[in-house]
């Protein structure tokens, strides 16, 4: 299915995200799309309300992609954290970090936030919009964390783990809400923006 056609949409669509669940899952959806990775620096931005949060930092890395290219195009940004107990749990900066974040995780809910930018580049008309899904996770042993650490899978994931493809998908007890925006991009949502336009 050609999604482009059938949102009538003729210009060319660009992600400006390197994450290679993201990538799949707008393939997955029959868009038509090219990559540019946005070199915005994430630790610029903080902000206490983490659906505020993630949706500025996809404002800011659609924008950053949108200043860069000389034609017109619509540029998506997204980006997704993990919120427990008050922090922000994005991707961990090691083995270390990786396992402190399952352990924090093990036997709770926490929230999964995704934030959601578009831009037409012809007249910077911009759309965001954001999802929340709760997880509950069961509680993982020593010896699973480990070895899940150990298979590196986790450490380009916020919170330190995927639902989708991997050893995580096994620890995920419940969910409430968009699985897709567990994954990195709420499907929902982004489809409806991209109606809008």
């Amino acid at each position: 299915m050609n999604l482009k056609k059938l949102l009538n949409i003729n210009k060319k669509i660009i992600l400006a995200s390197g994450s290679p669940r993201r990538k799949l899952l707008l393939e997955q959806m029959g868009l038509e799309f090219s990559v540019i990775i946005s070199d915005f620096d994430e630790t610029a931005l903080y902000n206490e309300n983490p659906a505020q949060y993630v949706t500025e930092l996809a404002h800011q890395k659609a924008r950053t992609v949108a200043k860069e290219i000389d034609h017109h195009a619509i540029v998506i940004g997204a980006d997704t954290t993990v919120y427990f107990d008050g922090e922000y749990l994005n991707k961990p900066e090691n083995e270390k970090d990786a396992k402190e974040m399952l352990r924090k995780l093990s036997n709770n809910w926490h929230s999964v936030f995704s934030g959601i930018c578009i831009i037409d580049t012809e007249n910077w008309n911009l759309k965001t919009d954001y999802s929340q899904t709760k997880v509950k996770f069961r509680e993982l042993t020593e010896g699973e964390i480990n070895a899940y650490v150990e298979s590196a899978s986790p450490l380009d994931k916020a919170g330190a783990y995927g639902i989708q493809d991997d050893f995580g998908a096994v620890f995920v007890e419940r969910i409430e809400g968009d699985f897709y925006n567990v994954v990195g991009l709420p499907l929902v949502k982004l489809y409806g923006l991209l109606k809008s336009f």
